[in-house]
């Protein structure tokens, strides 16, 4: 299981790392670490009292157990004009890093589109060419970066 990225914190600080892998039209940067724990303090949220408030606790479902991959996605309008192509990217992002997790180690992930993909060729937004080229080209980006040694800090531009 994959869990995402959410933190503008995490997404800077992942970000912040020069690539681990490198495609045509995209990159994949990585952090060992765990996402940022959220703030404690809210302010002015108060917390309902529950009925069920002293009951035991069971364990959590098995779709919550704590996850080693986070993941990010960065598809920018400059790159993707349209919704429904930025959309069907990063439904691939997301299908490719559920599918390649057991190989990557574990930690914060961002798979960020760097280039267009060519109109001329993929004439409509959300065609199945278009699908299945990210597809590909993202498998062998994930299969590089999990054989890739950890890059160090970004250079500063």
């Amino acid at each position: 299981m994959v869990g995402r990225i959410v933190r503008t914190a995490d997404f800077e600080r992942v970000l912040g790392q020069a690539p681990r892998s490198r495609s045509a039209h995209f990159a994949v940067h990585h952090v060992a670490a765990r996402p940022a724990a959220p703030s404690k303090g809210r302010s002015g949220a108060v917390e309902p009292k529950l009925s069920t408030g002293d009951a035991l606790t069971c364990p959590p479902p098995v779709d919550d157990l704590p996850t080693d991959c986070w993941l990010g996605t960065v598809v920018p309008k400059r790159h993707a004009r349209r919704s429904v192509t930025r959309n069907l990217l990063k439904r691939q992002m997301r299908e490719v890093m559920q599918r390649e997790a057991a190989a990557l180690p574990g930690g914060l992930w961002v798979l960020r589109l760097k280039s267009p993909f060519d109109p001329r060729q993929f004439s409509s937004p959300a065609s199945v060419p278009l699908r299945q080229a990210a597809r590909d080209e993202l498998t062998v980006l994930l299969q590089r970066a999990a054989k890739a040694p950890p890059a160090g800090p970004a250079r500063p531009r």
